[in-house]
């Protein structure tokens, strides 16, 4: 988007991005603030009018030469984790120059702003401290919850909430109040992906103490020096968090993040029917999935009446998955979720998981759903360690093989080719984070199926290059990232947009009817099953245009003016882009602070200037 496009007829709406922006901050304050911050690339006139003259340099730079100045500096740095960093500082500094670079060159950066780069820098959070940046609210304070969020603004200033309590982080488990980052993390890629306004989201984590033992030993450790509350304490302060969210921000879309198994799903199946909320664990990783087996069905020539799932790992995010996928068979074949569920066969640690485990209260309420009567198999392990892997794929024969168990190697060679004995075209997906957590690796799922193997991954791999074409031609297989990010901003977006009161079933079968409909792999079937990271914003609109329709036909769109089915989705489609928020520099129209909005005055907390202050 562009000041100078033509005028378009949404452009009155209060989350335009076109026109001039008010502000009242003037000189070095100015500068500090990163919403307002436009370094080197300040015109004359901007200078004059807000007393920059002598604080700057004399040359006047596009933002072209400015994200080419940062593109070198960022290449300087010695390793991912100096990379990220650098990064960090500049989101501090300059919003516009910060997405404008890893907007660029996003396929190259993504890895360092998200996982795996992100999990190392949560796990040397205390370390690398320089700011705060976040909402840190105490389980030891809840009476004190309000105040605290009460700083970030008023009831029309946030659109968007991530927080998360730090128990499950990226495959990296607890780490206690270093989960504020993939908070603000999630963040970056609702404005990167979606055009969220990043002045208008809140990252908050709930510190509630921690059992990684090697923070609470760990002197630097910014967190509560505690073992983790649970129970009646913690259920009553994630009640005091979100009844204080909808109570000062009541039109904030809230996103639950890397909640620990035994929270994540009870807490989302507490709230949800009450407020849009969604947990991006189960939610976002079971839609992004389902559209990958959408994908592939359609390549194997395959649908899901067709399906035989084994999921391995049957944490929150194994079971998210479980839940998106019963939940379309349910609707594509008319059955209940009960029936739909004999398709679906989940694995964990003791192996596949059975109704005597359920009788004996050794699985959570959302696992017994998927529990199988164990003497369907046969248990080929000496120990009598369970029913493992091995032998659910050679008693049920499936089709797609999921892994969300963080167990490195898992899915073997002997494994693999058993499947693909079974199967024509085998749909694997090892998507455990980060990437030494992978259960396989595309180029050994590749060799051991000779090529016929349709994969997805939990983080970027490069292409795989083999002797699989016709007549032994070798060709070049593109493996899709199953990345929530190429489907849980879409869903935001859509949901904040239309002001939803609730994001419904129907919601999110939408957004993934709109990943599958631009899979790659529909034109190609070398190409990857998913859409990339470099289309996202596109892909966010149509994830955004089919929610919204969605909420419409419910009854749970609640803004006013939405283009309806009439006007067509072109309209719609424009409607949309006119609200999401593009990294460029827009012209400052000076006004007077006793004059000025909470914005233009530059505040994010009551009676507070925005003041930018690096500390160690």
């Amino acid at each position: 988007m562009s000041d100078n496009d033509n005028d378009s007829r949404f452009g009155d709406l209060p989350l335009s991005v076109r026109g001039p922006m008010d502000c009242a901050l003037r000189g070095t304050v100015l500068l500090n603030h990163p919403i307002f911050n436009k370094g080197s690339a300040f015109p004359p006139s901007e200078r004059r009018t807000f007393a920059l003259n002598g604080l700057l340099p004399a040359s006047e730079q596009t933002l072209e030469q400015q994200v080419h100045r940062a593109y070198e500096q960022y290449s300087t740095r010695a390793d991912d984790l100096a990379k990220n960093t650098f990064l960090t500082s500049l989101h501090d500094q300059n919003h516009v120059l910060f997405f404008r670079l890893v907007q660029d060159h996003l396929e190259e950066m993504f890895s360092v702003i998200y996982t795996p780069t992100e999990g190392d820098a949560i796990q040397n959070y205390s370390r690398l401290f320089r700011r705060p940046e976040g909402c840190f609210l105490r389980v030891d304070d809840i009476d004190g919850v309000f105040n605290a969020l009460a700083q970030w603004g008023t009831a029309e200033d946030i659109d968007y909430i991530v927080v998360t309590d730090g128990e499950e982080i990226l495959g990296i488990g607890d780490q206690g109040v270093g989960g504020v980052l993939i908070s603000r993390a999630k963040l970056i890629l609702t404005t990167l992906c979606a055009g969220i306004h990043p002045n208008r989201t809140l990252g908050v984590v709930l510190d509630c103490g921690t059992d990684n033992q090697e923070l609470l030993g760990d002197p630097l450790y910014l967190g509560l020096r505690q073992k983790r509350v649970r129970g009646k304490q913690y259920d009553q302060f994630v009640e005091a968090f979100v009844h204080s969210a909808r109570r000062l921000y009541p039109q904030a879309y809230i996103h639950f993040e890397d909640f620990g198994l035994d929270n994540a799903r009870r807490i989302l199946d507490t709230y949800r029917p009450q407020m849009a909320c969604f947990n991006d664990d189960v939610q976002g990783t079971g839609c992004v999935t389902l559209a990958a087996i959408v994908s592939g069905l359609h390549v194997s020539g395959e649908h899901l009446d067709d399906l035989r799932m084994v999921i391995f790992g049957a944490g929150s995010a194994g079971v998210g998955i479980a839940d998106q996928v019963c939940d379309a068979i349910a609707a594509k074949k008319g059955i209940d979720r009960k029936e739909a569920a004999k398709q679906i066969w989940l694995i964990d640690k003791p192996g596949l998981l059975t109704t005597e485990m359920a009788d004996n209260d050794k699985l959570s309420k959302a696992q017994k759903f998927y529990a199988k009567d164990g003497g369907d198999f046969k248990s080929s392990s000496s120990s009598g360690d369970g029913i493992g892997l091995l032998d659910v794929i050679n008693t049920i024969k499936p089709n797609v093989l999921v892994g969300t168990s963080t167990k490195p190697k898992a899915f073997t060679k002997e494994i693999v080719q058993a499947m693909a004995s079974h199967v024509d075209r085998p749909i694997i997906l090892p998507l455990s984070n980060p990437t030494r957590l992978h259960e396989a690796v595309p180029s050994d799922l590749l060799e051991w199926t000779d090529g016929r193997a349709l994969i997805a991954t939990g983080s970027p791999f490069k292409p795989v290059k083999g002797p699989w074409g016709k007549d032994g031609k070798e060709v070049e297989i593109e493996v899709a990232e199953c990345n929530n990010s190429v489907v849980f901003p879409g869903i935001g977006l859509g949901s904040v947009l239309s002001r939803a009161s609730r994001v419904s079933d129907s919601m999110l079968v939408a957004a993934v009817t709109a990943v599958a409909d631009l899979s790659p792999a529909l034109q190609d079937q070398t190409a990857p099953l998913l859409p990339g990271v470099a289309d996202v914003r596109d892909v966010s609109v149509h994830i955004a245009r089919k929610v919204i329709r969605a909420a419409q036909k419910e009854g749970l769109a609640t803004e006013r003016g939405i283009p309806t089915e009439k006007d067509g989705d072109d309209l719609l489609d424009e409607w949309i882009k006119e609200q999401m928020w593009f990294p460029e520099y827009r012209p400052l129209r000076y006004v007077n602070m006793e004059d000025a909005s909470r914005q233009a005055a530059g505040v994010r907390a009551p009676g507070e200037i925005y003041v930018r202050r690096d500390s160690v």
